[in-house]
Formats: structure tokens, C-alpha cells, sequence
């Protein structure tokens, strides 16, 4: 980058480009609580600022000293285990059977609208997706059946941009009303453009009722809508739009489908590894051109600008991402499974980490055995001291 400086580290990471821009970032905007917490949670992950816990060899006398996490779920360096404990898990759901992933998404004209009300407009898009496909595959003329399937939320296109929509695991199967199974082999059992127009139906249903209750509210770009008659042009404009979900069967076996589960579930807007490098004033990834058969390529910004773009993507307090629905819901699920496990003849996949400490779990997923001295390959003694901090 000619005439700049590049700042000299291995490679940046989130929490680099946050504590080098923060500062700068909160003179020009304006974080709401949430985006102010997790800022803080970034900049002070295992720094020392969050505790620490020290472990003394008993052999040769070495300390040991681990600093804790943030634990944050928009935290880069915060989701490599639990991704894994909560795929683990997910073993146990996995049937042999096919399975399909279905997209969800809206015109992006909606955006605007959305971003102002992230908890009610988010909830609208669970409804609209759950309740098409338990519409669809409860009719003869498709399936006929329950079908089971995971849910889970992402706001951010490959730059970062806003892009809210849901990624759907769905199962290619399910159960009658006679509890007896029905699949329609390795083929996709909803029509796409049925899947438009019910999604299209549903979504613009209930936000059509949050506004006629007056639920939503219009900040920043989408204050041009208080206005009645802008209101109403927008959704004849989203009902004149085709909205086109996506479809592909991506599976091959159970270990694929709890492999690509993965790939979905603790997802961020951007995580370490495509962060390419930042200087004094930018930031420069690597983005995946979507126009160009997806092929990567990089993209440069303002160090404040990678910062509000990231933070557009924290969720509302406490909002579930992962939902379960159909065959999947948790209140059924062990049951149901039960019979479709036996309908089927397959076998159970068992959880590997169930019941195992944090040691036992990074030895089996990492081959790394904290409990031993790094210096003698000695048997470090439980923590003896921790150090909490105030932040």
C-alpha cells in the first residue's frame, strides 16, 4: 500500500483492528449498549482483563498462567469449542437420510426497515420460513409428512454489508399422521417457486400487522417510512418483487450433515483467517465475489467503516439464533427420533464429548493436554490462584 504505513504484526486479527480504530470509531458514531459490550468483550479477550488462571508444576515449579475468554458469540477468538460441543451434540439428531439446505431471503429494499427492528423483523423471518415449510410438506401433493429441520440466522453478505436471511437444514423426510415414514428419496420435495410465493405471503403478512399495530419503528434510512403512503409503496414494491429462496442437497451421509451444520452455526460477519493485513488507516480482507462465480477477492476499508460494519451484526440481547422445529423440536425430538431411527433402520450416532470436562475436550478435538507442564511434560496442579479483573 504505497505511502502508508503498514502496521508491523504477524497478521491483524478483529480484536487488533478494534483496539487501533475503536477510539476513533465512538468519535463518530454512536454504539447502542449491545455494540459498546461486545467492543469491550474484543478488545479485552484473554488479556488478562477478564482473569487468569494459574497452574504450578509440581515437578520442576513452572507457572502456567491462562487468561479467560470473553465468551462472547461475536467473538472470533471465542468460537472454535463451542461450534464443536454444540455439532457434537447434534450427532445424536442426525438421521440416514437425505438432507437439503434451504435459504430464506428478502428483497434487500426491506434493509432499511429490518435494521430498525431487529428483534421483531429477525422473529418474522423465523415465522415466515418455519411456518412454509411445515405448510408445504404437511400437503399431499409434496410430502404429506412432519419434516424436522434447524434454523439459524445471519445478517452480513460476504463484505459485511447488511443481507438478513436464514439457512434452513432441512430434512428430506418425514412423519405421516400414521407415524409411518415418508421421503421422496435423494429429490427436493418442495417446488422453489411454491416456496416464493407462501414465504413472500407469510413475511409480508405479519409485518404488514406489526405496522397496522404500530410495532415498528423508522431510525436512520428508514425514516422516509413513517410516512403512510412510502409505507405502502415499499410493500407493493416487495409483493411485485419475486423473492427467490435457494436450494441444494448438500449432504452425503450423517458426518457431512453434522460437518455442514458447522459450517453455519457459530458463524460471525467475519472471522480471523480473511483478515489479509491494516495500516494506520485500513483495513483490507478477503471477500468472496458472488457476481464472478464466487471467486475471492480483496476488498479495503476505513478502519471505523470495518468497525460499524461489524457491529451491525450483533444480535439483539438474548435472541436465539439456532432454532429447532418439526421432528427437531426439542420437546419431541427424543421420542420421535426414536421412531424414525427404527422406520428407518439406522443406527444412533453417540455423542463424543458428553459428560467430559474442558481438559478432556481439547485433548480429544485438539490433541493439546493442558494439565501437563510445557517445560517438563510434568502434571500440572489444579489452578491455584485466579485473578479477577474489573472491566
Amino acid at each position: 500500500m504505497t505511502g502508508k504505513k503498514v502496521l508491523a504484526m504477524n497478521k491483524p486479527t478483529v480484536q487488533d483492528i478494534f483496539l487501533r480504530f475503536y477510539p476513533a470509531y465512538i468519535e463518530k458514531y454512536s454504539p447502542s449498549p449491545g455494540q459498546a459490550k461486545v467492543s469491550r468483550n474484543i478488545m479485552n479477550c484473554k488479556t488478562g482483563a477478564y482473569g487468569a488462571n494459574v497452574s504450578i508444576c509440581g515437578d520442576c515449579g513452572t507457572v502456567q498462567i491462562h487468561y479467560n475468554s470473553c465468551r462472547n458469540r461475536c467473538c472470533p477468538m471465542c468460537q472454535a469449542v463451542p461450534k464443536e460441543m454444540w455439532m457434537d451434540a447434534r450427532r445424536e439428531d442426525v438421521l440416514d437420510a437425505p438432507y437439503f439446505h434451504l435459504v430464506f431471503t428478502v428483497p434487500d429494499i426491506l434493509n432499511p426497515v429490518i435494521y430498525s427492528n431487529q428483534k421483531q423483523l429477525y422473529d418474522t423471518l423465523y415465522h415466515a420460513a418455519s411456518a412454509t415449510i411445515s405448510e408445504l410438506a404437511a400437503d399431499p401433493k409434496h410430502l404429506g409428512a412432519s419434516a424436522g429441520y434447524i434454523c439459524i440466522l445471519h445478517t452480513w453478505g460476504s463484505e459485511m454489508n447488511f443481507h438478513p436471511h436464514i439457512h434452513t437444514i432441512l430434512l428430506g423426510g418425514g412423519l405421516t399422521q400414521k407415524n409411518e415414514w415418508k421421503d421422496n428419496g435423494t429429490e427436493f420435495f418442495l417446488p422453489i417457486q411454491i416456496i416464493s410465493k407462501v414465504f413472500r405471503g407469510k413475511y409480508m403478512e405479519e409485518l404488514k400487522n406489526l405496522w397496522e399495530t404500530g410495532q415498528l419503528k423508522f431510525h436512520g434510512t428508514a425514516e422516509k417510512y413513517r410516512n403512510h403512503y412510502a409505507f405502502k409503496e415499499l410493500l407493493n414494491a416487495c409483493y411485485s418483487t419475486e423473492w427467490i429462496p435457494y436450494c441444494k442437497k448438500a449432504f452425503n451421509g450423517a458426518q457431512s450433515v453434522i460437518d455442514y451444520l458447522g459450517k453455519y452455526t457459530h458463524r460471525i460477519a467475519i472471522s480471523n483467517h480473511r483478515i489479509i493485513c491494516m495500516d494506520e488507516e485500513t483495513v483490507t480482507f478477503s471477500v468472496k465475489d458472488y457476481r464472478n462465480k464466487g471467486q475471492w477477492k480483496e476488498l479495503t476499508l476505513s478502519g471505523i467503516e470495518f468497525i460499524r460494519r461489524f457491529l451491525m451484526h450483533v444480535p439483539p440481547k438474548r435472541f436465539v439464533r439456532i432454532r429447532h422445529y418439526g421432528l427437531l423440536c426439542s420437546r419431541s425430538k427424543r421420542k420421535k427420533l426414536t421412531l424414525c431411527r427404527n422406520l428407518l433402520g439406522c443406527r444412533k450416532y453417540i455423542s463424543e464429548l458428553h459428560g467430559k470436562g474442558m481438559p478432556e475436550i481439547l485433548k480429544h478435538l485438539y490433541g493439546v493436554n493442558v494439565c501437563m507442564c510445557k517445560a517438563c511434560g510434568g502434571k500440572l496442579g489444579k489452578p491455584q490462584l485466579r485473578i479477577p479483573q474489573r472491566c
